[in-house]
């Protein structure tokens, strides 16, 4: 094989030659909208408005500035678009120092978009992510605490650890498109060079492959992350439950949720109820996961709201947020992604169970007897002319009662002899049939009834099934 090693220097130069126009065009925009946005301000936040337009221009002519001049301050594009982020996140960060909560909670999505935008759009050095990632939290550290009225739990809760988060997964994604963009220019030069290049370039798709499923598992520990911990589930039901939690791919769009709350109500008896939900997002893999990851943290916020004290307000608030979240954004861009859910509460000494449902019902198994409670025909994120309250319902269980929650991906999955749906009606079945059995039992003959349905077929949706037994 002839020799088609291409010098880092000519690699360099198509990198820069092939990025340069996308970055200047980023750049551009960037600066625009930046200067744009003050109309926002203006009408959202009175009060503040010509600070936040003072520090608007400020970043916006000095980028401007930047990017003119480049060629006489001998600096490349990346270096412009990077003083340009860094200079947003920085005014960013003193916007949210002096907001309220109602106003950092919508704005948190903006803080978000940048981020966002900036891992799908820039191509730069791994240090430059980093300092940018370090003078974010320096920067929203110095001004919360010159400019802020918020309890730091608030801080975080409504909206700090969300950007944090999504600051990080940008760093990384950064990273990953720079290494993987860079190889792929050196790769097209070196094929250019010799045909003897194609398994070469066969051997760096590969590569690229498996930096790319590595990503992804990385994603799937910190979205396991996010699920309930065994002992929090333990603690009230010990061994009565069980979780059947299937992604399709290697990141999903269901997930469950639980958390143990104490309550005060007017008797003055402070009471302790588990809160389960099971919630299936808009889509499959990184966009589900992602979905997921805001359900989760807005079903957090709903259990300390004050003003939530049932599923069905749960799901009003978790509906609200998720529209509010996703279509506030830079550009105005309307979203219509969501999730279906079921939501539980029981109180396990008065045995009363309190439920509400989007898209989601559940069953409830007594005595080999199954009763659905439905759930409202609209989705978490409906954006119709009516958006309808969710309807809350009490019903009182007794021992030996098996509740169900659960997403479609089991009922929908193809196979059998005739490669059709399995169906609810199967699904039903097999629950009555099991409901006796203790939960783990009744998980293997869920899992076995799955697997000998869909044969040699592919899994065509995530599954996500919950029993707990009264």
């Amino acid at each position: 094989m002839p020799d088609t090693t291409i010098p880092e220097s000519i690699v360099k130069q198509e990198f820069y030659k092939s990025t340069e126009k996308a970055h200047i065009i980023a750049c551009w925009v960037g600066i625009v909208l930046n200067l744009a946005w003050f109309v926002s301000d203006f009408f959202v936040i009175p009060t503040y408005w010509i600070p936040f337009l003072g520090f608007r221009l400020s970043v916006s002519v000095i980028s401007l500035i930047v990017l003119v001049f480049k060629k006489q301050f001998n600096i490349s594009i990346f270096t412009c678009a990077f003083i340009l982020v860094l200079g947003i996140s920085v005014q960013n960060a003193y916007m949210w120092s002096v907001m309220d909560v109602e106003h950092l909670q919508k704005h948190t999505f903006a803080y978000i978009a940048l981020f966002i935008g900036v891992g799908m759009l820039v191509l730069w050095d791994f240090k430059l992510s980093v300092i940018l990632l370090i003078v974010t939290i320096i920067s929203n550290i110095a001004f919360y605490v010159a400019n802020s009225s918020l309890a730091i739990d608030i801080f975080l809760t409504n909206g700090g650890m969300l950007v944090l988060t999504v600051a990080i997964f940008c760093v990384f994604l950064i990273r990953n498109r720079y290494r993987l963009t860079y190889k792929e220019i050196k790769s097209r030069l070196e094929l250019e060079k010799s045909k003897a290049l194609i398994e070469f370039q066969k051997e760096e798709v590969d590569h690229k492959n498996e930096e790319i499923i590595s990503s992804l598992r990385y994603a799937k520990r910190l979205q396991e992350a996010l699920l309930p911990p065994k002992n929090l589930l333990e603690s009230f039901l010990k061994d009565n439950y069980f979780i059947l939690y299937k992604p399709r791919d290697i990141v999903c769009g269901d997930f469950y949720w639980a958390r143990k709350i104490k309550t005060t109500p007017v008797t003055g008896k402070q009471e302790d109820y588990l809160l389960l939900a099971v919630a299936d997002c808009t889509g499959h893999g990184v966009p589900g996961a992602f979905m997921s990851l805001l359900g989760s943290n807005f079903l957090h916020q709903s259990a300390v709201d004050k003003d939530v004290n049932s599923p069905a307000q749960a799901l009003d608030f978790l509906n609200q947020k998720i529209i509010t979240t996703l279509n506030h954004g830079y550009g105005g861009i309307e979203i219509r992604d969501g999730m279906d859910i079921s939501l539980i509460a029981i109180n396990l000494e008065t045995k009363q169970l309190a439920y509400s449902g989007a898209n989601n019902p559940i069953y409830i198994v007594r005595n080999k007897s199954l009763e659905t409670l439905k759930a409202n025909k609209q989705a978490i994120g409906n954006m119709n002319d009516v958006v309808l309250p969710f309807d809350n319902y009490v019903t009182q269980l007794h021992d030996g009662d098996c509740i169900y929650l659960f997403t479609d991906g089991y009922a929908d999955q193809f196979g059998g002899p005739k490669g059709k749906k399995l169906m609810r009606k199967l699904f039903e079945k097999v629950l009555i049939q099991n409901s006796e059995k203790p939960m783990p039992e009744q998980k293997e003959a869920l899992e076995a009834t799955f697997k000998n349905w869909k044969g040699e077929l592919e899994q065509v949706d995530d599954v996500c099934v919950v029993g707990i037994r009264i």
